[in-house]
């Protein structure tokens, strides 16, 4: 039976890419998975995977050619009975990076694969690395949860994964015993990776947490150790430290080539295509990296940082090769960056090389609400059954803020300005490792109750790693509220593509002078918050940024709405 090819969605944003390269010929037999096609769009390269095995019959859309996302590309034949009598994967339907395959969720186990029966009678499922979101494309995994040979019950959780848009656990596909772990602890993996094999009762398996995943894509991560020349393991590690794509780290390591001393000139120092090839071109392989050892290094030995006279010095952005040196020197403990850690950092400074970031501050009296709260608090958390916070006022002062002016629930496109039609307000959540926003999708929609009931869903679920892609995805303004840890007031960074951020301070009692309606003033102890909003002054003027905060402190202090 034939299966279509289709280009896939690489992003929110992207809506066509270019197809660089076929790896694969008509009449070429192809693997599930395996690498297919290299694309190129304005956001990343990427190797595309076959969506099923067979032989690819035709190709429909040459090298160079630009096309949209879901057209046609190629036909790949199934080879007959042989393949027909393997049970096929749920997903062998559609690519595995098409729209569809995105809609999976992490709360629903990963696709097995059935195998073949195992060795020890029992039938053997393949656990895979799952899929996402439609931008994602691989995940780190941060932590198994059981080792070969424990029992595992199906739904339950098996390991833990780290992607740039969630952390989550997984659960397990099937129930028996993990009988193999086939990536290990810290390994990037693309998706649809077999990490590891669950079979049934009896021996398992030793793990092989450094094997190479079965049949894995090309550009799986180096951190999935396969057997190779020490000097090629050495650039492939080093270069998994810096910004790009994994078509780009595989160019990389087919010349010998460290990226970490290739200038990249995408977005946040991102490494492109052109640059590793023009790179290549230039210095030629094995250009950035030392020299190929006739044995391996000792298992425990420091990597060698390469020194090249005729590699060009990194770009500005990007850290000097002699700051580990100095660390090196001085005495304490360095740990490795979390993968969220890593993604934090990344997307931090992205957001300050991309807007220009406004802070203005205002002071608002709180009291009004305080004592309201205060008096109404018990009796509204027993009706409700949910805490009753100060973050819902403040999420209802937003979005009347929001309605003074439209621009700040905006997004940059090119050169354009897209005003949002919902109010997506992303809240974000300190977690003991990191920090991540999840979304309240259409919050102009929802009572006051339901703010809160929402509000206070998504940060539990994000502090137990429950939540899913599509709840950390599509948010068009954020409120960040490090008050409850008592800092006055803070100046937050935007998170990218979003125009505006509202920062909430602390809630204290202070004096405040007070002008009765006779012009007579007197001192009077109020409760006080003090709201930042960082905003990006390429679309937002400050006047407009400040008639915001105006409305929104108006709604707080006089604020006279039922709250249910």
């Amino acid at each position: 039976m034939p299966t279509d090819v289709i280009m896939p969605q690489m992003g929110e944003s992207i809506f066509e890419g270019t197809i660089t390269k076929w790896l694969k010929r008509p009449g070429d037999k192809v693997q599930r998975d395996e690498p297919l096609f290299e694309i190129s769009t304005d956001k990343v390269d990427a190797e595309i995977p076959a969506p099923a095995t067979g032989v690819l019959k035709e190709i429909k859309v040459t090298e160079g050619a630009t096309v949209q996302v879901n057209t046609i590309v190629g036909v790949i034949d199934a080879e007959g009975a042989a393949v027909a009598a393997t049970p096929a994967p749920a997903a062998q339907s559609a690519p595995a990076v098409s729209a569809s395959a995105a809609q999976a969720a992490p709360s629903a186990p990963p696709a097995a694969a059935p195998m073949a029966a195992s060795s020890d009678g029992g039938p053997a499922v393949d656990v895979v690395m799952p899929q996402m979101g439609e931008s994602i494309f691989e995940g780190t995994i941060t932590k198994w949860l059981k080792k070969p040979g424990d029992k595992v019950q199906r739904d339950e959780p098996l390991f833990e994964i780290s992607t740039d848009k969630v952390d989550a656990e997984i659960p397990a596909p099937s129930t028996g015993i993990l009988r193999e772990i086939k990536a290990a602890e810290g390994s990037t993996v693309q998706v649809n990776t077999v990490v590891a094999v669950i079979g049934g009762a009896g021996a398992p398996k030793a793990a092989a947490t450094a094997a190479a995943p079965v049949a894995p894509p090309a550009a799986v991560a180096a951190a999935v150790a396969q057997p190779a020349a020490p000097a090629t393991t050495h650039a492939a590690n080093s270069s998994e430290s810096v910004r790009s794509s994994p078509l780009v780290r595989r160019i990389a390591r087919e010349n010998n080539v460290d990226l970490g001393g290739v200038p990249g000139t995408g977005l946040g120092g991102r490494i492109t295509k052109q640059d590793i090839q023009g790179f290549v071109q230039q210095h030629g392989p094995q250009a950035g990296a030392p020299a190929r050892p006739a044995t391996p290094p000792p298992a425990a030995a420091a990597p060698v940082q390469p020194v090249q006279p005729a590699v060009a010095p990194p770009p500005a952005a990007r850290p000097a090769a002699a700051a580990p040196v100095v660390h090196q020197e001085l005495p304490g403990e360095l740990v490795p960056m979390t993968p969220m850690r890593k993604k934090i950092a990344e997307r931090m400074v992205d957001s300050k090389h991309t807007s220009a970031h406004v802070h203005t501050v205002f002071k608002v009296d709180m009291t009004r609400i305080v004592k309201h709260r205060e008096k109404i608090r018990k009796q509204w958390e027993a009706r409700n059954g949910v805490k009753l916070t100060f973050m819902p006022f403040v999420a209802k002062a937003l979005m009347h803020g929001v309605r003074v002016k439209p621009v700040v629930n905006s997004s940059v496109i090119g050169d354009g300005i897209q005003y949002h039609r919902n109010i997506n307000i992303g809240i974000a959540v300190a977690l003991e490792w990191g920090l991540i926003v999840p979304v309240v999708k259409q919050a102009e929609n929802l009572s006051f109750v339901g703010l809160q009931r929402g509000i206070t869903d998504l940060g539990e679920r994000a502090r137990n790693k429950k939540l899913l892609p599509d709840e950390v995805q599509g948010g068009t303004i954020t409120i960040t509220n490090p008050g409850i840890y008592g800092p006055q007031f803070g100046t937050p960074i935007i998170l990218q593509p979003q125009v505006a951020i509202l920062g909430m301070g602390g809630i204290f009692k202070e004096p405040v002078v007070i002008t009765d309606d006779d012009g007579n003033d007197s001192i009077a102890v109020r409760h006080i918050i003090r709201l930042t909003l960082g905003y990006d002054h390429r679309i937002i003027d400050g006047a407009d940024a400040d008639q915001f905060m105006v409305a929104i402190r108006s709604y707080l202090e006089n604020f006279n709405e039922d709250i249910g």
